[in-house]
């Protein structure tokens, strides 16, 4: 399943966040790695100073293995279906597995991008500010 994830970056965590980002540590030992990287790529940071973006997850529970990964850095202010359940290949049984090259995924992407601005710019824009705080561009 697919989900539309909005998260506030901790206060005093932007710095080790984009750390992580660049070193490619974020979510290390999870089953997901990979993906929180991608994901930190493709986020945008809206008007109220939410991130957001599209996370593929085959938990039971909505983010149950990634949460404590993304919780280390973030807030998680709103965590929501991407889009009907009844149409997910994974979810409804037709395609068990599918999320992760469905183009469901891709089209949610591309509609975000015209949703605020790119977070990982505003985070190394944040890092490198005296304030350390993020702000959209």
């Amino acid at each position: 399943m697919r989900y539309l994830v909005r998260a506030r970056v901790k206060p005093g965590r932007e710095a080790d966040l984009l750390q992580a980002v660049e070193d490619e540590t974020i979510g290390q030992g999870s089953v997901a790695e990979g993906e929180y990287v991608r994901n930190m790529q493709e986020a945008r940071l809206c008007a109220d100073q939410t991130a957001r973006w599209v996370e593929v997850c085959y938990c039971p529970t909505p983010l149950q293995e990634e949460r404590p990964y993304w919780e280390e850095y973030f807030d998680l202010t709103r965590v929501q279906d991407a889009h009907d359940r009844r149409k997910c290949h994974d979810e409804n049984g037709s395609g068990p597995w599918s999320c992760g090259d469905c183009d469901c995924t891709a089209r949610l992407e591309e509609k975000l991008k015209d949703t605020g601005t790119r977070f990982l710019d505003s985070l190394r824009d944040a890092a490198d500010s005296p304030s350390g705080k993020l702000d959209q561009r």
